[in-house]
């Protein structure tokens, strides 16, 4: 390298240098533009938008209630997801402690059923009990749709 173009070089450097340091220093390079990114979409033929319904007091899985689980099921084995979270709800009937005891029965019960009648891997589920305080319907609390499970596409 001549002295010339080093003494440019180390002109450039500096200046870089100086702008990144100098909080007065107008930036000259214009900001990069980010994309957001999306992880474990489904297509639009493999999304399922179901609930979980349970009845009062209960923890079963209801008759009617596994159609909708066999489609979630099928969407579950062919997805990229590695982890689902099984949210278990209820309504306000009841205590704190007994709901919050009810809705971790919820998602255990859902977790069983994936793994024993679908054959998902237990270690792609994760059961969460949250009571009564994030109601589906929060102008009815009792209501019957606030007795559910939710899914959550973690990894």
């Amino acid at each position: 390298m001549t002295p010339a173009a080093a003494e440019t070089a180390a002109t450039s450097e500096t200046a870089a240098a100086t702008s990144a340091t100098d909080p007065n220093r107008p930036l000259t390079a214009a900001p990069e533009t980010v994309q957001p990114v999306v992880f474990g979409q489904l297509a639009p033929e493999l999304q399922v938008n179901l609930q979980i319904n349970f009845g009062f007091d209960s923890a079963a899985l209801a008759e009617d209630e596994k159609p909708k689980m066999q489609k979630i099921c099928e969407a579950m084995k062919q997805s990229d997801v590695q982890v689902f979270r099984i949210v278990g709800h209820t309504d306000t009937a009841g205590s704190d402690d007994y709901n919050e005891r009810l809705s971790v029965l919820r998602a255990n019960e859902v977790v069983r059923f994936l793994t024993e009648e679908c054959g998902i891997d237990a270690a792609r589920l994760e059961a969460l009990g949250m009571g009564e305080r994030f109601p589906f319907n929060a102008e009815n609390t009792r209501a019957d749709e606030n007795r559910r499970v939710e899914f959550q596409a973690i990894s």
